[in-house]
């Protein structure tokens, strides 16, 4: 059933929000995070071969531990949602007249009158009683509903696409000068994947961007810190 919409030409974008979070999370986390593995090892070894190496297998093993992650967390989540179901359905079952009455008052309490709530409750009740009290009392629906292989999916793939950007910069660059470009790439990967972020999700660009950008130049400022305390020019 297509629903109606007041306005076609500005459609909502939270339908889109399962696997763009673990999109955006994949890619930033796969630039951010090869990029500094990629620093770190050029200034120990500004060797090319070390520096490939290096980055293929941290590569590899971002992308799958991003895809694990996110399956093995949005599963838990999953079964949190369907364990909730479950015991929605059976108190349907068991006592339905309070069930009803909670509708009632969540109805109430979202600013219906008792007698527009007690309608609606008894009509969406007959209509289908368990997706109410999963959607009203669960605050649970089809869009935002856990999908663990869509986020591991979109996760590991997006982390091995962005953290291929400076991979492919560093394997380009002469040795001498593989952290600075490196850098600059990966401000430049980190600013286009803000603009993807706002642009998918219909927000803002500015903010998406200095969030983007921001927090990953702090990360790399960490680990250039951390590098710098055990001796490490980075």
């Amino acid at each position: 059933m297509t629903l109606p919409s007041a306005h076609d030409n500005e459609p909502h974008f939270i339908t889109r929000s399962g696997w763009l979070r673990a999109a955006v999370q994949g890619a930033n986390d796969g630039i951010v995070s090869i990029s500094s593995l990629l620093v770190g090892v050029a200034s120990a070894d500004p060797s090319p071969r070390a520096v490939l190496i290096a980055g293929v297998a941290g590569l590899t093993a971002g992308a799958m531990s991003m895809a694990a992650g996110e399956y093995v967390s949005v599963s838990s989540q999953s079964d949190i949602e369907r364990a909730d179901i479950a015991r929605e359905r059976q108190a349907l079952s068991d006592e339905p007249e309070m069930e009803q009455a909670e509708l009632v008052a969540i109805y109430r309490h979202r600013g219906l009158s008792a007698e527009t709530a007690k309608i609606v409750a008894d009509e969406l009740t007959r209509h289908d009683a368990l997706g109410s009290h999963v959607r009203d009392e669960l605050g649970l629906s089809e869009v935002h509903a856990a999908n663990p292989l869509q986020a591991a999916l979109a996760s590991g793939a997006t982390f091995s696409i962005a953290g291929a950007v400076p991979l492919i910069a560093a394997a380009a660059s002469p040795a001498s000068y593989i952290v600075h470009i490196v850098l600059i790439v990966t401000i430049l990967a980190l600013g286009g994947l803000g603009v993807f972020g706002a642009k998918t999700g219909g927000a803002p660009v500015g903010h998406s961007l200095a969030r983007v950008v921001g927090w990953g130049v702090v990360a790399m400022l960490v680990t250039a810190g951390i590098g710098k305390i055990f001796g490490v020019s980075v």
